[in-house]
C-alpha cells in the first residue's frame, strides 16, 4: 500500500496531538468500540489501561512506518493469527475501524479534516486488510 505523503504528514501531525493525551484516546477508544458491540467486552481479559498503552504502541509503530507499511505486514498478520484465539471475528475489524475514527474525530476536533479522516481510513485499512487476509482465508480453508 503506497500512501501519498499529504497522507502521511495528515497521519503524523494529527497522532502527535492524540500521542500526547495516550490515556484519554485509548479509554474513549475502548468505551466507543464496547458502546458500538457490547460483546466484544468479553474478548477483553485484561486490564483495560494496560490495553490502551498496547493500542498506543501499535498506533505509534504504525506511525513510524508509513514509509514502508509493507515491512509491518509479518507483524500484522501475526498480530491477527493471535486475535483470531482470542475470538476476534473478521466483522470486528469494522467496529474497531469505526471506534478509530471516531475517537480520533472526538480527540482532535477541528483538525480531523476529510482529509485527515481519509488518511487514516486508508491506513487503517492496509491494518485491517494485512490482519485478516492470510489469517481468515486459512481458517475458512479448515
Amino acid at each position: 500500500m503506497e500512501l501519498t505523503d499529504r497522507q502521511k504528514a495528515a497521519i503524523r501531525i494529527s497522532f502527535i496531538t492524540v500521542a500526547e493525551k495516550p490515556t484519554s484516546m485509548a479509554a474513549m477508544f475502548y468505551a466507543r468500540l464496547f458502546e458500538l458491540d457490547p460483546s466484544l467486552r468479553l474478548l477483553f481479559k485484561s486490564d483495560l489501561v494496560e490495553q490502551g498503552q498496547k493500542l498506543m504502541q501499535i498506533l505509534a509503530v504504525m506511525v513510524r512506518s508509513l514509509d514502508d507499511l509493507e515491512s509491518l505486514t509479518a507483524a500484522i498478520e501475526a498480530l491477527g493469527r493471535r486475535h483470531l484465539k482470542y475470538g476476534v471475528k473478521m466483522e470486528h475489524y469494522e467496529t474497531v475501524g469505526n471506534a478509530l475514527i471516531w475517537t480520533l474525530e472526538k480527540q482532535l476536533g477541528g483538525q480531523f479534516t476529510p482529509e485527515v479522516r481519509d488518511a487514516w481510513e486508508a491506513v487503517y485499512a492496509f491494518l485491517a486488510s494485512a490482519a485478516t487476509a492470510q489469517t481468515y482465508a486459512g481458517f475458512l480453508l479448515l
